[in-house]
This record gives structure tokens, C-alpha cells and sequence, in this order.
């Protein structure tokens, strides 16, 4: 969303959100624990001409793989980090596969820019991708490389073996040399050219059309499960190499080391956002030190600091929860993958997910270890992204989805017979953020102190607030204003004296739909609910689902011939919800999730484009996953906030 874009929307949601250019200075960034005083706006010094003392929402990518990815490369991927910004901002670009000559037989456009975007290519293989398509590199005639370029399939699994490695057996490839050495150089050459292109891409001027973050991933999956972490700086000023799973094997010690390696560089901060639990086999939440004993509470803190978000939906599946755990909620069986680890997604082989990889059940049993080592390491605010192995930041449309590559179907050489991708995947979500401007010390300070949200893919714009509130607020053309100084927002912690003398927690809400264009058309909105998470005094955890604002009873879906949005809905819903359950004794979290209409999922679209009529003749090659009844035709489009947490 364009800054002017972004301050409209503002002022639907907060009509009074324009600030002045005489807000007070900025101060220390926020501790990673929220409190009253973190969460009511202290405006920084303006910089951009779009300035909101009561922040703005800005949507944004911090999952892009480039042609730097070993995998993204392995499957045709061209575009670099340079081109994924300039995608980001709105330019078109190429797509494999691509012809003798080099021209590429698709190309995508986005149909709006986004405001922010970061490069995170995978750390494990930087040197290996450009060692091996580097001729005149020492090492380039290796085997592995050779092996490389003629047979980049079994080159996927035969590297790709590194990082299932057990963590404590994680090695650089042969052809890196005894001591990495070969591997060296290649590296720092991928990491400068991801640090110059995020540095390129930012603007300079005080328009500030789009922010760039310089990132990367770490990406440990031993015996494939997945332990993925995105690493996010705040600024230009980072160490001189990204670590690795073959650097830094287990999750505590990578967070140790760039706390120590950012410390070394003035201006440096770092933050760490995990990702696709839902493919961990158990591991991600597992909550046990490396050498398998239980967490304690430095380990906790650790975690808490360095990973403040987590990242709950993506290319690879939603990860917020699984239907019947622990409650019925039937918005759980929103796009989850029938796999449970990395190895079982690229194989297509079906297995039952674990309930505890999903985010809401780390919520609730962060709770649990708030109770018993004191401090909760599962504190998380939400966000979500694309994981795009394409270089295409921001590519969420269901109506022109190519696929994301990486798992999923890939294009290097033709495209796919058939539909796109294997039919469990999609476009991705984006993530949503509540900054005074777009800059990146407004985003980054936005993401520390968690005032996020993580959508499907649709831009709905989210405010979720707790505190003292009054359901007249509304109606307020100060809502913004009213809310920050009664109550606290997403991310945040509710202060003791908001709950003081017997006093009930109020939770406002208000959402606007996404806008969409003339050429892809949203869905309007159906309904706000709030889903609450607490331990009772039996010590059992228990989920709540409560319909907040607007109604998701006999809402009929998009005609499924055309896909034409259907009639009706909200383009923008609030309201504000006492939780009379609340016991100042017990440990809570609420966060809100906004749902749209029924819309068409992205297979249905390229089903009909194809044809494909289930009732008057079997579907043709590629196509046969369109008359699968185990697949929905729609989908329901969502938000998901950040929680607010009470932890007396």
C-alpha cells in the first residue's frame, strides 16, 4: 500500500490518525516485553510526508527467496534480490521457464505495490549456489557442481541432505573444501549482493514509497523436520556473514550468536521469526534445551528477545491450528497441508500433522511455562508471508497465482501439465503492520513490539485493542486515539491497572476490508471473532471462539461458474466484547481474527479457465486434483492479530 494509500485507509479506521509534525522525539527501542507505557504511541521524529502519530497499516513480505536459494535456483528461478524489490515496487518481471534466448515464457506484475519487503534467502548454500554457477571459481569444475548444472534434481536432494542432517552431524558440502574455505569468498559475494540490494531499493526520499530490510534464513530441518527461522535486521549495519545451520545448529545457540555478532556493529538489531511449525514433526515448540533436557527460564528469556513473532501462514500451509485441538473450531481446517515435515510435503507423502506445531497451542502452553519457570518463551506476535521461491515478493492473488516453487511444483524447464502446483499449496499471506510512517525504524520498532497482523493474502487492515474501553468508541472519530489511551494494542500486555478492583478486560475491534482493484475484486467481510486462550484452575488449557461483529451464519459462497464475488458483506465491521470469564489469577491471551466472504480459491480459477466440467467428462491430464471432493472450491480469506496477553 502506497503511503497516501495507507493514510486513507487510516482514516477509516481511525479518522483522526493525520499527526503533527511537533509529536516528541523517539525514543530507546521497546524492550521485547510489551507493557502500558511500550504500547501508547510515542511518536518518533517525523520523516516521511505520510506521518500518523497514531500509526498507519503497511503490508509487506519478509519471506522472499531469489535465484541466490539453492532450491529457488535448482528449479529455474532467475530473478535476483535487485529484481525481487523491483517487483515488490510494482514493476513487471520474468518468470521461468524461459525460452532458448532467455526470454521468459510468463511474466507477473503485481496489482499493487507493496510497502515493504525483505529478501531472505537461505543461508546454507549462498557460496554453493555461486561457486557452481561461477565459471573460473575454484571449485566450479567439482563434481557436486557438475552434478549441479547437468542434473539439478538429484543436485536438490543430494545438497539438500546437509540441512536434514542431525544437528549435531550439520556439515558444509565436499565441494566447499575440508574447512569451508572454497565456500568462503562465494558467500560473502551472495550476502553483499542481498546488502546492496535492499539498500538500492530503499528510498531515499521523503515520499518513502517502499522499505527494504536486509534478511536472510536459516534453515535447519533435521531428518527434514522444519526449524526454519527468517532473520531480520533493522538497518545497513549487520555483520559481515550470515550464519547457518552448518554455522549455528540449534535454535538457542543462533539466537546467542547474533545477539553477540549484532552487539559488535554499531546500529545493529536483530530479530528472529520462525516459520512453517506445521511441517516440524513435533520439533519447533518441542521446548527442550540441545541437550534434551527441559527449557529453563535464561532460555525462555533468550527466546522471548530474539523471536518476538511468528510467521502463521504462508505458501506452505496455515499453522494456526488444528481442527478439535483442544476445541471445535471449524475455521481451523483452513488450508492445511496433509504433511508433517518437509520430507513429506516434497513427496507428496500424506501424514498426519502434530497438534502442538501449531501456533495456538504454543500460545497456550507459553502460558503454562509463564506459570512454572517464569517467563514465557511462546509470547509471539503474528505475522505471514509468501516464502515465494520466484523472487516475486507479494504475490498472494488467487486469480493469478504461478506457483511459489520451492515445495511445490517447479517450472526450470516447462511449465506444469495441468494446474500450477500441487494442489495443497498457495499464494501465500502478507504481513500487516501499525507504524507512524514507512520507514524502516517505524516497521522495525512495529515488529518488536509485535503491533502486527498476518493476513491470507487479502489486505485487510486490523486494529485490535484491550483495556478500560466503552463500546461507544466505535462510533469515535478519535477511535485511535481513544483506544491507545485506554487500553493497549495488539502485542502488548495488559497492565495491572486495567483489571484493578474486580474490573473485566475490554477487547476492541475494528477491521476494514481490502479494497481490491477492478481487475481482481475482494470479497467484503463477514465476521470478527476473538479467540481466547487460559489455563483454568484445574491447570487445563482451554480455547474460546467468540463472534464479535458481524455474522457468518448461511453466507452464500461466489457463483462457481464465474467466481464472481457474491452480493453483501461489510467493507468494514467493529465492536467491543467484555470477557466476563476473565479471572485476574489466571494466565490469558486474546487475539482477534477477521474473516471475508467465501471466495474462490486459486485452483477452482485456473479450473475453470481450463474448462474442466467434473459432471460431463473426466478432467484431463494435470487437472485431475479439480474434481477431487477432498479439496474445497473457496476459501475464506482472513486476518489474524497479534495477541494481547495477561499474565498476572
Amino acid at each position: 500500500m502506497k503511503p497516501l494509500l495507507a493514510a486513507a485507509t487510516v482514516l477509516l479506521l481511525a479518522p483522526n490518525a493525520c499527526g503533527d509534525d511537533t509529536a516528541p522525539a523517539d525514543d530507546a527501542p521497546p524492550a521485547a516485553d510489551s507493557d502500558a507505557a511500550d504500547a501508547t504511541p510515542d511518536a518518533p521524529t517525523p520523516t516521511c510526508l505520510a506521518f500518523s502519530a497514531e500509526r498507519m497499516p503497511l503490508f509487506g513480505d519478509l519471506h522472499v527467496h531469489t535465484r541466490l536459494s539453492l532450491d529457488a535456483n535448482l528449479q529455474g528461478t532467475r530473478l535476483s534480490p535487485a529484481d525481487a524489490y523491483r517487483f515488490a515496487k510494482g514493476e513487471e518481471v520474468g518468470l521461468q521457464p524461459h525460452r532458448p534466448d532467455g526470454t521468459p515464457l510468463r511474466t507477473l506484475r503485481l496489482e499493487r505495490p507493496l510497502d515493504f519487503a525483505a529478501v531472505t534467502d537461505h543461508a546454507e548454500f549462498l557460496g554453493t549456489v555461486n561457486l557452481c554457477t561461477t565459471p573460473g571459481l575454484d571449485g566450479y569444475d567439482a563434481r557436486e557442481c557438475v552434478q549441479y548444472r547437468e542434473d539439478p534434481d538429484r543436485a536438490f536432494f543430494s545438497l539438500n541432505l546437509h540441512v536434514a542432517a542431525a544437528q549435531d552431524a550439520a556439515r558444509l558440502p565436499a565441494l566447499c573444501g575440508a574447512d569451508g574455505a572454497l565456500c568462503r569468498q562465494p558467500t560473502e559475494d551472495a550476502w553483499s549482493e542481498i546488502r546492496e540490494a535492499a539498500a538500492a531499493a530503499q528510498d531515499p526520499t521523503a515520499a518513502c514509497t517502499f522499505t527494504s530490510f536486509v534478511g536472510y534464513e536459516w534453515s535447519g530441518a533435521p531428518a527434514t523436520a522444519n526449524l526454519h527461522r527468517n532473520v531480520i535486521y533493522a538497518s545497513d549495519a549487520v555483520p559481515e556473514w550470515p550464519l547457518s545451520y552448518f554455522d549455528e545448529a540449534f535454535p538457542e545457540d543462533l539466537w546467542a550468536r547474533l545477539r553477540s555478532e549484532c552487539d559488535a556493529v554499531a546500529g545493529c538489531d536483530v530479530l528472529v521469526i520462525p516459520h512453517n511449525s506445521n511441517l516440524s514433526s513435533g520439533l519447533m515448540f518441542e521446548a527442550k534445551k540441545r541437550d534434551g533436557s527441559p527449557i529453563d527460564r535464561a532460555y525462555a528469556e533468550l527466546q522471548a528477545a530474539m523471536e518476538p513473532l511468528v510467521e502463521i501462514m504462508q505458501h506452505k500451509g496455515d499453522s494456526e491450528c488444528l481442527p478439535g485441538t483442544p476445541i471445535a473450531d471449524e475455521h481451523c481446517g483452513f488450508e492445511k497441508l496433509p504433511y508433517d515435515s518437509l520430507g513429506t510435503a516434497n513427496l507428496e507423502i500424506e501424514a498426519e500433522p502434530h497438534p502442538r506445531d501449531f501456533v495456538r497451542d504454543a500460545l497456550l502452553r507459553g502460558l503454562g511455562f509463564h506459570q512454572t519457570i517464569g517467563k514465557n518463551p511462546y509470547q509471539f506476535g503474528i505475522i505471514a508471508s509468501t516464502d515465494t521461491h520466484l523472487g516475486t515478493p507479494g504475490a498472494t492473488s488467487e486469480y493469478s497465482y504461478p506457483g511459489h516453487g520451492g515445495a511445490g511444483a517447479g517450472a526450470r524447464e516447462a511449465l506444469p501439465v495441468g494446474l500450477v502446483d500441487q494442489i495443497a499449496f498457495n499464494p501465500g499471506g502478507l504481513v500487516g503492520v501499525w507504524a507512524e510512517e514507512n520507514s524502516r525504524p517505524a516497521i522495525f520498532a512495529a515488529l518488536r513490539r509485535k503491533e502486527t497482523w498476518g493476513t491470507s493474502g487479502s489486505r485487510i487492515a486490523v486494529r485490535f485493542f484491550g483495556g478500560a474501553l466503552d463500546a461507544s468508541v466505535c462510533d469515535d472519530p478519535e477511535l485511535a486515539a481513544r483506544a491507545y489511551a485506554s487500553g493497549v494494542p495488539m502485542g502488548a500486555e495488559l497492565p495491572a491497572a486495567m483489571t484493578a478492583d474486580g474490573a473485566r478486560p475490554r477487547f476492541l475491534v475494528a477491521a476494514q476490508r481490502d479494497p481490491g482493484t477492478a481487475a481482481e475484486p475482494s470479497s467484503a467481510l463477514a465476521v470478527i471473532q476473538i479467540v481466547k486462550g487460559w489455563i483454568d484452575p484445574t491447570g487445563a488449557l482451554v480455547t474460546r471462539v467468540v463472534d464479535l461483529a458481524g455474522g457468518d451464519a448461511d453466507l452464500p459462497g461466489p457463483d462457481l461458474a464465474t467466481c464472481a464475488p457474491p452480493p453483501g458483506g461489510h467493507d468494514s465491521l467493529c465492536g467491543v466484547w467484555e470477557d466476563e470469564t476473565f479471572d485476574a489469577a489466571t494466565p490469558a491471551f486474546w487475539y482477534a481474527r477477521v474473516l471475508e466472504r467465501p471466495s474462490c480459491r486459486w485452483s477452482t480459477r485456473q479450473c475453470l479457465a481450463a474448462g474442466v466440467d467434473c459432471a460431463a467428462a473426466p478432467p484431463p491430464a494435470g487437472f485431475e486434483a479439480c474434481c477431487d471432493d477432498a479439496i474445497a472450491p473457496t476459501l475464506r480469506e482472513r486476518a489474524w492479530t497479534s495477541p494481547i496477553w495477561w499474565q498476572p
